[in-house]
Parts: C-alpha cells; sequence; structure tokens
C-alpha cells in the first residue's frame, strides 16, 4: 500500500484490484450509512460531510479540499474537536461496513487488517489536512482581530481623538464592549504577545508608538491590583488613572510620564501614574523643569562635587523635614549640629531663598527634578548644558 498517496486515491485502491472488486458493490450504500451515523452523531454536521464523502472510485479528493473544509469550518464558528470526532465516526462506520462486506464475498483475514489499516491512515491524513486548514484560518481570524484592536486602542489614544461613533463602530466591529472607566498600561520591551495573554480578559493590548499599549477596563476593580502586577512581571509598566473611555489619552499621557520615573536598570514591575502626581506635574514639561532646576541649583555649580552632593542631600532632608534640623540629622545619619552648619553655608550661597515660601518650594522641586534625573550630572546644571538638552 502507498500510504504517500493516500488522499489521492480510495483506500482500499491500494490493496490491489482483486479487493476493489470484491468490496465495489458495497461501496454505495456504506456512503449513505456514514453519512446517517455522521449526522446522527454529530448533528451540526448533518449533511455538511455529504460532498465530501460521496466520491466513487479514484474521485476522492485531495488534501487540498480537505485543508479548505477545516478553514471553511473555522469560519462557519465550529469546532476542530466536532470535525475531528464526525471524521472518527465515519472511519468506524465504514471499517464495520467494509469488513461485513469482505468477510461476505470471502476476503483473507490480511487483506481485511491491510484494509483496515488503509481506512485508518486515510481518516488520519484528512483530518492532519482539515486541521491544518483549521489551524491556518485561526491565525488569519487573530490576525484580523489583532488588527481592529490595535485601530481601536489607536483610535482612543490619538490626537485629535477618533470620532466617538467612529470608536463605537471599531469597538463592535472589534468584539469590545466600551467600558464605563479604564486605565491605560504602558509597559516596556513593547511586546503585547508577552504582557496582553496575561492581561484581564476583558483589556486590549497593541504596540503603539514604540510603547507596548493596554486599556484596562475598571483598572482599580476588585482584584486588578493583584493581576496587573502578575502581568507585567519584569516587563517596565505605568498604569494611568482610571478615566471615560473618551479621555483615554489623559490616562496614556500619564502613564508615559510615570514609565519615564522608572530607571533604566530597574529590574522591571508595575508604577502607578496616581502615586506620583507631584513628579508628573514637575516633568509634565521637561523644558520648564530643567530650566526650574538649573535655575534653582546654580549656586552650587563653583563649589566641589562632593560639597555639593553634600548640600544638596542637606537641603533636601531639611526641607522634607520641614526647616527642622533635628529630623534631617536622624534621616543623615549626623550629628544636628553638622545639619546647622550646613544649612548656615547653604544661606550663604542661597541667601533668602531659603527663608521665602515661593523660593522654598522651587528648591525642593528643583531637588527632586535633580534626583529623577538619576545621573551624577543631576547635581551640576550649568546654563549652557540645560540650553542643549531637549525638552524631550
Amino acid at each position: 500500500m502507498n500510504k504517500s498517496a493516500i488522499l489521492n486515491e480510495a483506500p482500499w485502491l491500494g490493496l490491489g484490484e482483486e479487493v476493489a472488486r470484491a468490496l465495489a458493490p458495497a461501496i454505495p450504500p456504506l456512503v449513505d450509512e456514514v453519512i446517517q451515523a455522521v449526522g446522527q452523531a454529530v448533528p451540526d454536521y448533518e449533511g455538511v460531510l455529504d460532498s465530501n464523502v460521496r466520491a466513487e472510485g479514484r474521485q476522492v479528493p485531495g488534501r487540498e479540499v480537505y485543508v479548505r473544509f477545516g478553514r471553511g469550518e473555522r469560519r462557519a464558528g465550529r469546532s476542530l474537536d466536532a470535525l475531528l470526532h464526525a471524521y472518527r465516526v465515519g472511519a468506524q462506520v465504514a471499517w464495520r461496513g467494509v469488513a461485513r462486506a469482505g468477510d461476505a464475498a470471502g476476503l483473507p483475514p490480511r487483506a481485511l487488517y491491510g484494509l483496515a489499516e488503509a481506512i485508518f491512515a486515510y481518516i488520519d491524513e484528512l483530518s492532519a489536512a482539515s486541521a491544518d486548514g483549521y489551524a491556518y484560518e485561526q491565525s488569519v481570524a487573530a490576525r484580523a482581530e489583532q488588527e481592529l484592536r490595535t485601530r481601536l486602542v489607536e483610535s482612543l489614544l490619538r490626537e485629535p481623538p477618533a470620532p466617538p461613533d467612529e470608536v463605537a463602530d471599531l469597538a463592535g466591529a472589534a468584539g469590545w464592549e466600551l467600558p464605563a472607566t479604564l486605565g491605560v498600561l504602558v509597559f516596556e520591551p513593547a511586546e503585547p504577545d508577552r504582557v496582553g495573554p496575561r492581561l484581564p480578559t476583558d483589556a486590549l493590548a497593541a504596540r503603539i508608538d514604540g510603547l507596548g499599549c493596554a486599556l484596562v477596563p475598571d483598572a482599580e476593580g476588585p482584584g486588578r491590583a493583584a493581576e496587573l502586577p502578575r502581568a507585567v512581571r519584569s516587563a517596565r509598566a505605568a498604569l494611568g488613572p482610571p478615566v471615560a473611555w473618551s479621555d483615554a489619552r489623559e490616562s496614556a499621557r500619564r502613564a508615559r510620564l510615570a514609565l519615564g520615573l522608572i530607571p533604566s536598570d530597574d529590574p522591571g514591575g508595575l508604577v502607578l501614574a496616581d502615586d506620583h502626581l507631584l513628579d508628573l506635574l514637575v516633568l509634565g514639561d521637561r523644558a520648564i523643569a530643567e530650566d526650574l532646576a538649573q535655575r534653582r541649583l546654580r549656586p552650587l555649580e563653583d563649589l566641589t562635587p562632593a560639597a555639593r552632593e553634600r548640600t544638596i542631600d542637606t537641603l533636601r532632608a531639611w526641607l522634607d523635614a520641614q526647616g527642622e534640623a533635628r529630623p534631617a540629622a536622624e534621616r543623615l545619619h549626623v550629628h544636628v549640629q553638622t545639619v546647622r552648619y550646613r544649612i548656615a553655608r547653604a544661606r550663604q550661597l542661597f541667601g533668602d531663598a531659603l527663608d521665602d515660601p515661593q523660593a522654598r518650594l522651587e528648591l525642593a522641586l528643583a531637588l527632586r527634578i535633580a534626583e529623577r534625573r538619576g545621573d551624577a550630572a543631576a547635581h551640576q546644571v550649568t546654563p549652557s548644558s540645560a540650553a542643549s538638552r531637549s525638552p524631550h
């Protein structure tokens, strides 16, 4: 028996002409029996397999027919398990009928054994062909669905915003119900296939402008606080505040700013934008933030690096302690007199700024901006370096 050609001919033909001649009269009624049995076992397939099963002699469909059949079943919304079950039922009924006919024709047991092998090998082959077609159509559908979802995410995050009716149409086509509120999750590496499958099932993930972006309905709902960190794992990620879906751009904007707060060497994890509103405020316009830091920290330019770092650390602790030396000293693990001495030196550099409420606020913000830069140059901003730095 030539198994390599098993889908190009009826399975019994590989057993020899004498077997084919003996079984030929039994085939037409057996076809009817197979069709009836499949329809009873799998009601969804009543009549569906008719054109594939009713073949005479060598006019058995080739592999490509069963591939197309598998694709069609996926498009029709039927399951692959149901299709394969129908094939198995057909094979069992066919074997029983052929065995009866072969026994009645006096075929030797060896021929019947070979025939059984041929029938089930044939079913395996056409099952594999239909499974390939089904899987291919699944991949096509998945790509089309992801394209729709990406367009939906883009429509909600783009500027200017998409019209509400356009968003509603895309949501309907993507099978996604527009939620009352959502939060935008941004993450990098920007691999939606890596993070998306672990997100809540009602979230949409796509790659937008070099970042992974996900729309998370009811982002502060029950269980979300545990689900989202598990989903991002080692990715660097930030979640914007919950907003109406029509305001998704604002949630995404804040999430992107919050993502920028995570150091590049951070092992990953989730940052909530709402936990860093002050940072988002001062870094919302990076050019203004850099100008503020440059102006307020200019008095430190002539200090040595070590003295500049000590002064910055002391000022930060002192301002956080609302001008109290003792809690600042405890935070710095130095004597209280050391703090008082350093603040006295700072007053010589900053003058009345340490006593002016607005100047103190600006100085505190400048120190925070410098800290958030996270590099050695953060403490030695010069007018030239500030002017040359990109606002982005």
